[in-house]
């Protein structure tokens, strides 16, 4: 019978809390100073960064930009101005476009954003001394996979955007948070796809050979049912992401992950000008090292206060 074919006896009781006492069990030494990581997704946005005053200079830029070709010229400007760097690979990659995570490799940056397990793989066997670290589309939403990822070689990886808070604290209190990345201000990515808006609705083409790449002087935003716009950027590959239009800030929760032990914390911009950028971070500055109340940055700072996705139906608690 079927069912009975597909029935098996439980090896072992008590297997998934042993598992869990496992990942709890590895915490690496916890720095005391919180770092608070940029990504830019413009040379622009990078040498505003660049520019920023001493005490409020961040541990490091992260560089995620349409065109994966000049990569190299924000490594170069980042070297000459002593700020390590990271750069980050596409979202998704096929087989048979290795050739794009090659390219990221050899703009030779200090670290790589890693989106999928086709990145961890590849740098791994070409790069193994290269630290990465894993972002958001890994979906890293409870210790035991954590665990899984840490034991690849990740550095720190950003925690899933599907937690709520009650459920990220729950993870973050079971592994060693010397391991997450926080990201605390984004606008968040809703729908990542194939279909190149760009190409068709501004060309005549179909796809990159023909298209006459549209997306290099055009801006388009996707406008909702409620009238506002969200921001469409295309990638090396020419798949498209939506991203929400209006900011997102974790700013609330900030206590509580120090409190928890969390020292690594992420900004995301999107089209901010240059002179969006130095309020920006130093507000998250203050934040982080306790200057200003978190209530007081989100009215600052206009933006939604929510983390992740979604509240989930715990916020009607």
């Amino acid at each position: 019978h079927r069912d009975q074919a597909a029935a098996h006896r439980i090896e072992r009781q008590g297997a998934l809390d042993d598992l869990r006492s496992q990942a709890a069990s590895s915490r690496a030494p916890q720095s005391a100073i919180p770092n608070l990581h940029v990504l830019a997704r413009t040379l622009e946005q990078v040498e505003a960064l660049l520019n920023l005053d001493q005490d409020i200079r961040p541990a490091s830029i992260y560089c995620d930009f349409e065109d994966v070709r000049r990569y190299p010229l924000a490594v170069e400007r980042c070297r000459r101005r002593q700020m390590p760097i990271a750069v980050a690979t596409m979202r998704i990659i096929k087989p048979g476009e290795e050739g794009w995570l090659q390219q990221v490799l050899a703009s030779n940056p200090d670290a790589i954003i890693v989106r999928n397990l086709a990145g961890i793989e590849f740098y791994r066997q070409v790069a193994p001394a290269l630290p990465l670290i894993g972002d958001f589309s890994l979906n890293i939403a409870n210790e035991l996979t954590a665990a899984i990822f840490a034991e690849s070689g990740l550095t720190r990886a950003v925690p899933s955007y599907d937690l709520n808070w009650r459920q990220m604290q729950a993870m973050l209190s079971r592994f060693d948070p010397a391991f997450f990345e926080c990201v605390v201000h984004q606008h968040m990515p809703m729908f990542h796809m194939e279909h190149c808006v760009f190409a068709h609705t501004l060309s005549n083409g179909k796809d990159f050979r023909d298209c006459g790449r549209p997306c290099e002087t055009h801006r388009v935003d996707l406008r909702d049912r409620v009238g506002a716009d969200h921001a469409l950027i295309p990638d090396a590959g020419c798949r498209n992401t939506v991203y929400n239009g209006r900011a997102q800030s974790a700013a609330e929760f900030i206590p509580r992950m120090l409190e928890l032990g969390i020292r690594h914390f992420r900004v995301e911009l999107l089209r901010q000008s240059t002179g969006e950028v130095e309020p920006i971070v130093r507000r998250y500055f203050d934040l982080i090292q306790g200057r200003e109340a978190p209530q007081s940055a989100l009215r600052s700072l206009r933006v939604v206060n929510q983390l992740g996705v979604t509240a989930g139906t715990f916020a009607h608690d």
